[in-house]
């Protein structure tokens, strides 16, 4: 069973849309959607329509308007029950109305009535909301605008009504897109970047701290529009100091000022080169339905199952030894290879990829929570941590290749733990600080972490304040202060007092209160919260009644498909990486057979002539697997440069490492790459990444810290 979105009449049928305008506004880490739709009723009928749409888990709707014919009308957020009767008493009265609430399976999905919509009129849907922009890997944080609503699966049980809509090809699509953005920064923006056509980016400054860019007008809404913004100095924390509500009271969330602070730790690589030998590592696989389809419009004969596949031979290869690991894979039910985390050796990690090969998208629905209740139940291991800390999300879209950003986060379970942070406010007396945001319990390299504060009391124009950040990372004391101006920037849209708002009523609904009597001082609580900031919630709803309406309407309701795009691209050519990864060992060495060979692009008894005499069979395959990684797929380092870490090291304890075995390399793959005495990340850069593998020219191996990115182990 699936849910469908988009514009639906009560019998859950599509609504036409006609076109899509979209305004995303930026400020630093956080963003504004400002979306509006509209909707053409074509019949000689009157409907009453439902919107149904999801949003990011930890967006907050923030306004609601509608506008049919002259007439427009403003949502007011109100205690979703009160809402709720209103609707009902404005369409008896023969009014129209609009109702906007959360769904009651699932808070990242909202609904909005609109009653009615008479035949022959269009409706106007505008609808904002506040969101916490995602890092990834390279720094650059990310907006993605779906193509297509996705349909979502529903368990069994559960309402719901599924709906097929018509495909057609991407130049049929019958509705617009207009889509622009606007960035405002504390740093300069160094570029914006796209996987659709954007138009030249604008500087608004000379400092170059604001830009607009837009979607080019030939561009064809056949998929998701991702947007990707850069900023210099990503790695410095940042403060934004926002001006409150003028019609708000002072002393409010809303009428004070509210200052984000961004912190986005780089740590010393000193510290960094240390990478975790302990710990327990759990995958969880999806092997619902869903996972047959093809991963993406561009790749129809790659599904989302065999690039889980990939993306695990992968993981598994990168672990450390001396690790505990488990795999488990959920559908309807779910299953685990092991039936604890067994320790990591050559052996079990065999096991768990012949079972891996075998896993297909047959277990049914998606349904994840029973996997994770068994997977904390489970008592930890001694002296084996579970690196946690809230998650770490990636999100994979048009052409993203899953592989690379699942090892960012393997990465981060491989860090050092960073411990006893704390972080502390410094201002002028007369202003007083009272954080929003729950303390900061853990810390990544490569993750952010927005703190929100109300400031109270108004200081001078020139005032400064200033926060510190204090842990230890591998048992060293580190600090870091950002000082910032208490002047807060005027006319700036209320994006950061309505995202700290949601985080205030996001702790309140998450809170377990045993008593009914605490249960409803929190509802009260955040009802209030939502009515002052106009932020949804749980136990609120947006209302708008147009009462200037006239005569009731009525009538059947008619059926109407939204066609979504259908392409049909070329299937890629198969990277042979994953070849020449399967073939490790979990110790990190490589034997010297056929099969990689094979994956060398070379036969045997080439790979066997050209091999030093004195050099051990396994040290020449592993050194023949580092030069081909290194001269061939730079280009895919983000997913192969753990499991070469652990190459690197493996021969660094043989001691048998010479300079003659590289070059012997070097002529056999074609490469120019030369060895390594002794690498330290800090020293030098890594060579630029080509965007085809190519064996001219080469990337010399002395430039290259990548070859044990973590360790800093030598290659020699």
């Amino acid at each position: 069973m699936v849910n469908c979105c988009g514009l639906l009449t009560a019998q859950k049928e599509p609504v036409p849309l006609r076109s899509i305008e979209v305004e995303l506004q930026v400020k630093d880490h956080v963003a504004t959607v400002i979306s509006t739709l509209i909707y053409d009723n074509k019949e000689d009928k009157p409907l009453e329509a439902v919107f149904v749409f999801p949003l990011p888990g930890d967006a907050a709707v923030c306004h609601f308007s509608a506008k049919l014919g002259k007439t427009h009308v403003v949502a007011e957020v109100k205690e979703k029950q009160q809402a709720r009767e209103e609707y009902d008493d404005a369409l008896s009265s023969g009014q129209q109305a609009f109702l906007l609430e959360e769904s009651e399976q699932s808070s990242d999905i909202f609904s909005m009535s609109v009653g009615s919509l008479p035949p022959g009129e269009s409706a106007s849907i505008r609808l904002e909301y506040v969101t916490e922009l995602a890092v990834q890997a390279d720094d650059g944080l990310r907006f993605c605008l779906p193509a297509v609503l996705n349909p979502r699966y529903q368990p069994q049980g559960a309402a719901g009504v599924a709906v097929q809509v018509t495909s057609v090809p991407a130049s049929l699509v019958p509705y617009s897109l207009s889509f622009s953005a606007r960035v405002s920064a504390p740093r300069p923006i160094s570029k914006v970047e796209s996987s659709s056509s954007l138009e030249p980016l604008q500087y608004l400054s000379a400092d170059q701290t604001q830009a607009t860019v837009k979607l080019s007008e030939a561009h064809k809404f056949d998929r998701d529009v991702e947007l990707l913004i850069y900023y210099k100095d990503a790695h410095q924390p940042t403060a934004v100091v926002e001006a409150g509500q003028a019609s708000a009271k002072s002393g409010t969330l809303m009428g004070d000022a509210v200052a984000m602070v961004s912190l986005y730790p780089e740590f010393p690589q000193a510290v960094m080169s240390s990478l975790q030998s302990c710990g327990e590592f759990v995958f969880l696989m999806d092997r619902s339905g869903s996972m047959s389809c093809p991963i993406n419009n561009q790749k129809q004969q790659e599904t989302r199952i065999s690039s889980a596949r990939d993306t695990l031979l992968l993981l598994l290869k990168s672990l450390p030894m001396g690790c505990y690991f488990n795999i488990y894979s959920f559908g309807s039910r779910f299953e685990h290879i092991f039936p604890t985390s067994v320790e990591y050796s050559e052996k079990t990690m065999e096991d768990a990829l012949k079972k891996v090969e075998q896993m297909q998208a047959n277990l049914g629905g998606t349904e994840i929570l029973q996997p994770l209740r068994h997977i904390y139940s489970q008592p930890c291991i001694p002296k084996q941590p579970r690196q946690e800390g809230g998650g770490h999300a990636q999100f994979i879209t048009g052409t993203d290749r899953m592989q690379p950003k699942v090892m960012q986060s393997l990465r981060f379970a491989l860090q050092p733990a960073v411990e006893d942070i704390s972080v502390t406010w410094s201002l002028p007396k007369e202003v007083s600080a009272t954080v929003l945001s729950p303390p900061i319990t853990v810390l990544f390299q490569g993750q952010r972490s927005l703190i929100y504060a109300q400031l109270t009391g108004t200081g001078s124009e020139a005032a400064v304040g200033s926060v510190t950040v204090k842990y230890s990372l591998a048992g060293q004391p580190s600090e870091s202060q950002l000082h910032f101006g208490l002047k807060p920037a005027e006319d700036t849209g209320l994006t950061v007092h309505r995202l700290a708002a949601r985080t205030v009523i996001r702790c309140l609904e998450s809170e377990d209160r045993p008593l009914e009597q605490e249960k409803k001082e929190v509802k009260e609580k955040v009802v209030d919260l939502s009515v002052q900031s106009g932020v949804s919630s749980s136990f609120t709803a947006f209302i708008a009644v147009n009462k200037d309406s006239g005569e009731s309407i009525q009538g059947p309701l008619l059926r109407r498909n939204v066609p979504t795009p259908n392409l049909t691209p070329k299937q890629p050519p198969r990277d042979p990486l994953l070849q020449l990864v399967s073939l490790q060992k979990a110790s990190g060495c490589w034997l010297l057979d056929a099969a990689l060979a094979s994956a060398l692009g070379k036969t045997r008894q080439e790979v066997e002539k050209a091999k030093p005499a004195p050099i051990n069979k396994e040290v020449w395959a592993t050194i023949l697997a580092l030069i081909w990684l290194h001269g061939f797929k730079m280009d895919a380092k983000e997913e192969w440069e753990l499991l070469a870490a652990k190459a690197a090291s493996w021969l660094r304890a043989q001691n048998a490492c010479q300079t003659e075995c590289v070059d012997a390399g070097n002529a056999l793959l074609g490469c120019s790459l030369r060895p390594v005495t002794a690498i330290k990340q800090d020293e030098e850069e890594a060579p630029p990444r080509s965007d085809q593998p190519s064996p001219d020219p080469p990337a010399p191996l002395t430039t290259d810290p990548a070859l044990s990115p973590a360790t800093g182990a030598r290659l020699c």
